[in-house]
């Protein structure tokens, strides 16, 4: 086969094209990378115990000031030390939960797009049930009957947020399971753990990457409306949703210590959606072809 100058400088150009991540992923990933910094560096950079009262309070919180540059709640402790320790137990749920529900989804979603038949019909059927229930509730019923701890919320939340992972793998593997090079590899003899493992997941995962990364703000944001309800990582343990709910008292006569979590929550759930949406961005010419 004979290449020309031009056709070479053409496939070179279409490559880099699709390797160059564009500036929604930049944004994402230096705001997850923010993020993940915050949560790993929170015993060097928080000023301060976030449990422990630092200043006087008189149970009413304190303004920010030189001291504490976003204000005491109203217990005496420093909202800043509050918030960076809160990312780390935000990211540690996030990611952990989305680990859960990627294993669940995953190998629901394999086994019913490649055998069909009966377990499809089953683990579909499943999924509909899981899916019929409104994931905040169900959550809710299985915290309060499990008792809140940080081992049950990641628990709890990977297992009932695995349903949309499923259907969009089972879709993905119909698909696959009729290609040629599955009905090639099954024809010399192949048995089905090959078949998935060497031939399907591979072709899977740039889809199982981008509902990773998006799914991770789902999980926060399921984690931070369990902590607004009470039903998070027990106190005294800083969490962004329950330092909201904590707020609700003191709304009007000191908003930051709502305003502050409420920022961290929505800047971590923008940098995953960008991350993920960029990224699917510039693969999704790449799975089209």
């Amino acid at each position: 086969m004979h290449f020309t100058r031009g056709s070479i400088r053409a496939f070179a150009s279409v490559i880099s094209a699709r390797l160059k991540p564009n500036l929604m992923e930049v944004a994402g990933a230096l705001m997850v990378a923010l993020l993940a910094a915050t949560a790993i560096g929170a015993p060097y950079l928080a000023p301060y115990d976030p449990a422990a009262a630092v200043a006087n309070s008189f149970g009413d919180p304190a303004p920010p000031s030189r001291a504490f540059p976003l204000g005491t709640d109203e217990l005496g402790r420093d909202v800043l030390s509050r918030l960076i320790w809160g990312a780390r137990i935000s990211l540690e749920v996030g990611l952990a939960a989305m680990a859960v529900t990627l294993a669940i989804g995953v190998i629901v979603g394999l086994l019913a797009g490649f055998f069909g038949g009966l377990t499809d019909f089953v683990l579909m059927r499943l999924t509909d049930i899981m899916l019929s229930f409104p994931t905040l509730l169900l959550a809710m019923a299985f915290v309060t009957v499990l008792h809140p701890s940080l081992l049950t919320i990641l628990l709890v939340i990977g297992l009932v947020s695995w349903t949309g992972v499923a259907r969009v793998v089972r879709a993905e593997t119909l698909s696959l399971a009729q290609r040629d090079f599955v009905t090639a590899a099954r024809s010399l003899g192949a048995g089905p753990a090959r078949l998935i493992a060497i031939h399907i997941l591979p072709n899977v995962m740039p889809l199982i990457v981008v509902m990773a990364v998006l799914g991770t703000s789902s999980t926060l944001l399921l984690d931070a409306g369990l902590s607004f309800l009470g039903l998070g990582v027990p106190p005294p343990t800083p969490s962004w949703g329950r330092m909201i709910e904590e707020a609700t008292t003191y709304f009007r006569t000191a908003p930051w210590l709502a305003v502050f979590p409420g920022l961290a929550i929505f800047s971590a759930v923008l940098g995953f959606n960008l991350l993920g949406y960029g990224y699917l961005r510039r693969t999704a010419p790449r799975r089209s072809l």
